[in-house]
């Protein structure tokens, strides 16, 4: 497949937006084009479609903008792309996580204490920045990170698990939230559930495939969520679900089953200790420590989704095994007199491996329903507008049928989606976006998540669309400032995780879990003639800051700094001085950044794949652009590398640390742009070097002109090579440095760059992904930093007894300080020191993707899973 293929852009004002700016009248699905991804489409995308459907029209289209495609690959490429980061050219090996985190827990703490920049309110339809980019009146409102896992009780209690930012509990229904995971190991969310006896269990490792799926270190159980705290103790059996992901966790009898990435296991409720029960593994081979655990499929062999279990005998189970894009194992599983045994026919839910792959189960609370959605690999490989199987139900109330189809995307889309064009309909990322829920007291009554959340009342007879992907299109939108999404009600974000029902003083609530936080209404809620909520409330307040953050960008701004920086599917934020709401100023998902420290308005920002737009006005726009084109304060500077495809996801953008107006992007090409801020196109990018076909920059920086830019390609496990050239900004003296072979720097993935500033050739280089003590592959090596002092010529291991962690994000401070950003937090070495610290006692245990020094001189890491956060890099000595 043609990288090409695989990209779309997700970026816009609004649907009709650009064709109101032409006088044009054409439908919502000419205008929306192919390959949306949430949450947007470039409003420049919208029109290069445009173009081919109306010949003649002027373009608003600029350089680098490409023709789009299935988002679903999009999806996928990303999820390819960060995983081999941490995994290439192997795979990881159990008990990885773990180790490091206990070697972190043995090393000594700085003083010195983070402030969470970020922990505020973010409103992503904040009407101060409708500019041509950005998604603002959307009609999602307050957004917060994805939220993986909910659960909820009759005391307004409820529980949220996110991505990668752990588990907060509310005590008023939502809102108000408090972290209660902060002392385990991983902050990743598979699911949460509350049992019978009102304990809440943590199943850890996010396991929806996306590009930021973290691995979990197992399952914890907290006996009194009300009032208590995960603490590594609450570990359910030991570390056989350690590096794995899980999917769900499902009770019967004394009993708790896990759907995981290494196949079912089981344990008993009554005791948590002892091992965990392997109940089933479809490929055992493939399993760490198997003879085929080396093979590059392996990850992909043993994938669970979901158990159903019969509410009349819980010794009968069906399990829902499968591979999201296909392979022979798929299918449904019960225990017969041989063993576990294929089930087939079950009626109109499908059985073939074809047909079967992400699945989740849903059980009413009197035992007289089941539901099941099923997202199929053939409809995902050869339908471009959906890879949904169906929803069905068994109204029998037993697992094996017989099952009915109750609804396929055709009904759901004409149901009142938002998603009616070729190209993205519902289930379209059905692999990705799932949740099922019914109501405690009405069988019959459902709520469903995809991209949208869909509601029956009548057992899937009808369906409304209470939760539309967003607004665009509707009669009721309008890009007035004055209003949140014109005269439309607000709406949740899209791609649906998580769901629960709860309620608070007698009054019952379903809250929905997704890619923007949580959101929550009345279970029998109030809706428009079109079927959409009109009582939804966000419950991101500010307090849950699980923002999933790419990079940060700090400038400063009249009265202080201005923070900015790009995030998982939540755009850009903007926060200035004296705000107490950030905004939104770019829409889609957020990669690099680049701020200038002299004017914090000046922001250079990429979506995804080196299409990089700039704005020197922070994207401050009330959105007259709609009838003058010439309004729009943003644009579109891609370099070429956007439009081949020859860029990785998250590409690499940098400013010259002595020269801010010098910019380094990395794609196939390093290219240079020196008219800083006041570039205008695409064009104006200048080709320094061409790292060679199949390779991608993964890492680039620049002193004084001179520029190195780490590569690699293949950058998966299958035939994995990478490499760093150097030269300088005039295109001169480029060169690809010869490394080592012996093992000084390692064949895995180069994810940061360091230059001092008082000596371009001497570099510090991070390195991702565990040591060859946990990483399987031909040459993948020890250490995680490696300096040179000679340009490149010669390396030095320099980790010393840094944990075997997979480090992100490397800085060099004036004072010879090194701070490395890893998965698990910020790590500092003070000048003439061997030995590595922790820096402050309070940074969440999260990833840290980048850290800038800002023009107030604080230290800023961006996590991706709990914001952005500051400290004084005097107080880490």
């Amino acid at each position: 497949m043609a990288a090409t293929s695989r990209r779309s852009r997700k970026r816009t004002a609004a649907v009709l937006v650009t064709t109101a700016a032409l006088g044009l009248t054409i439908t919502q699905a000419q205008a929306a084009g192919r390959g949306v991804d949430p949450f947007g489409v470039r409003a420049q995308h919208h029109q290069a479609r445009l173009n081919e459907q109306q010949p003649g029209r002027v373009s608003l289209a600029t350089e680098g903008d490409d023709e789009g495609g299935n988002e679903g690959e999009e999806i996928a490429e990303q999820a390819d792309q960060y995983a081999e980061a941490r995994t290439s050219p192997g795979i990881v090996a159990p008990g990885a996580y773990g180790a490091a985190y206990a070697a972190l827990k043995n090393l000594p703490h700085t003083k010195g204490k983070w402030r969470d920049v970020t922990r505020l309110p973010y409103d992503s339809d904040d009407p101060r920045y409708r500019d041509i980019n950005s998604n603002s009146s959307g009609g999602a409102g307050r957004v917060s990170g994805r939220v993986t896992g909910l659960a909820a009780d009759n005391r307004g209690y409820v529980y949220a698990g996110s991505a990668n930012g752990g588990v907060f509990r509310s005590r008023t229904g939502g809102g108000h939230w408090s972290p209660i995971s902060d002392r385990l190991p991983a902050l990743s969310t598979g699911d949460l559930q509350l049992d019978g006896r009102g304990r809440l269990w943590y199943a850890t490792g996010e396991a929806n495939t996306s590009a930021t799926s973290f691995l979990g270190t197992g399952v914890y159980v907290l006996a009194d969520p009300r009032h208590g705290e995960f603490g590594r103790r609450d570990r359910v059996g030991g570390d056989e679900l350690e590096s794995t992901s899980i999917h769900a966790l499902r009770f019967g009898g004394d009993k708790v089953w896990a759907a995981t990435t290494s196949g079912v296991w089981s344990h008993s409720t009554r005791t948590l200790k002892g091992p965990w029960k392997q109940e089933f593994a479809p490929n055992p081979d493939y399993l760490p420590g198997g003879s085929k655990a080396s093979d590059p499929n392996a990850p992909y062999k043993n994938i669970a989704n979901d158990i159903a279990i019969d509410p009349k005998d819980p010794s009968k189970v069906v399990l829902a095994v499968g591979w999201r894009s296909g392979d022979t194992y798929n299918g449904f599983y019960s225990k017969g007199s041989h063993g576990w045994e294929r089930v087939t026919g079950l009626g109109d839910l499908p059985s073939d491996s074809d047909n079967v792959g992400n699945v989740t189960f849903a059980r009413s609370a009197d035992g007289s329903r089941y539901y099941a959605i099923d997202q199929s690999p053939e409809q995902m490989n050869t339908n471009p507008d959906s890879g949904l199987e169906g929803i069905f139900v068994s109204k029998s109330g037993s697992p094996t049928g017989p099952w009915t189809k109750i609804a396929g995307y055709q009904q759901l889309r004409d149901s009142g989606s938002a998603l009616t064009y070729d190209g993205y309909q519902p289930g379209v990322q059905a692999w990705y976006n799932q949740f099922l829920t019914v109501d405690p007291k009405n069988p019959d009554h459902v709520y469903a998540g995809l991209e949208e959340v869909f509601e029956t009342k009548d057992g899937g007879r009808s369906w409304t669309v209470p939760g539309p992907y967003w607004n665009f299109g509707f009669k009721c939108w309008s890009i007035d400032p004055a209003k949140q999404s014109g005269d439309c009600p607000a709406t949740v974000h899209a791609d649906q995780h998580a769901v629960t029902t709860g309620s608070f003083h007698g009054k019952p609530y379903v809250i929905v879990g997704d890619d923007g936080g949580a959101f929550r209404r009345p279970l029998n809620g109030s809706a428009n003639a079109e079927g959409h909520a009109t009582d939804w409330t966000s419950l991101n307040d500010g307090t849950m800051d699980v923002l999933q953050y790419y990079s940060v960008g700090v400038g400063t701004d009249g009265r202080g700094v201005a923070v900015t920086g790009g995030l998982q599917d939540n755009g850009q934020s903007i926060l200035r001085p004296g705000d107490r709401v950030m905004g939104s100023n770019f829409g889609g998902d957020g990669g690099d950044t680049i701020a200038d420290p002299r004017n914090g308005c000046n922001i250079a920002e990429e979506y995804v794949y080196l299409a990089v737009s700039v704005t020197q006005n922070c994207a401050v726009n009330d959105g007259s652009w709609v009838s003058d084109p010439s309004k729009a304060t943003s644009y579109s500077v891609a370099p070429p590398d956007s439009a081949t495809g020859e860029a990785r996801f998250i590409a690499p953008l940098n400013a010259d640390i002595k020269d801010s107006d010098t910019w380094v992007a990395g794609g196939r090409h390093v290219w240079i742009n020196t008219k800083g801020w006041a570039i205008r196109s695409g064009s104006e990018w200048t080709g320094a070097f061409d790292l060679g076909a199949g390779h991608t920059a993964t890492a680039v920086a620049s002193s004084g002109g001179r520029v190195y830019a780490a590569w690699c390609g293949p950058c998966n496990n299958q035939g994995f090579t990478r490499g760093i050239a150097v030269g300088n900004a005039d295109g001169t003296g480029w060169h690809q440095l010869t490394l080592p072979t012996d093992g000084t720097v390692p064949n895995r993935y180069l994810s940061g760059l360091a230059i001092d500033p008082a000596n371009a050739d001497h570099v510090l280089l991070a390195v991702n992904g565990f040591s060859r003590k946990w990483t399987e592959g031909p040459g993948a090596g020890y250490g995680h930093l490696f300096e040179t002092r000679d340009g490149g010529v010669t390396w030095k291991d320099v980790s010393g007894n840094l944990p075997d962690v997979p480090a992100n994000a490397v800085a060099m401070l004036k004072d010879g300080t090194v701070v490395l950003g890893t998965d698990l937090g910020v790590l500092v070495r003070a000048p003439r020191s061997a030995g590595w610290k922790v820096a402050g006692e309070n940074l969440p245990t999260t990833a840290v993707m980048q850290l800038r020094t800002g023009p107030d001189g604080l230290l800023y890491a961006a996590t991706h899973g709990r914001g952005i956060w500051a400290v004084d890099p005097r107080r880490l000595r």
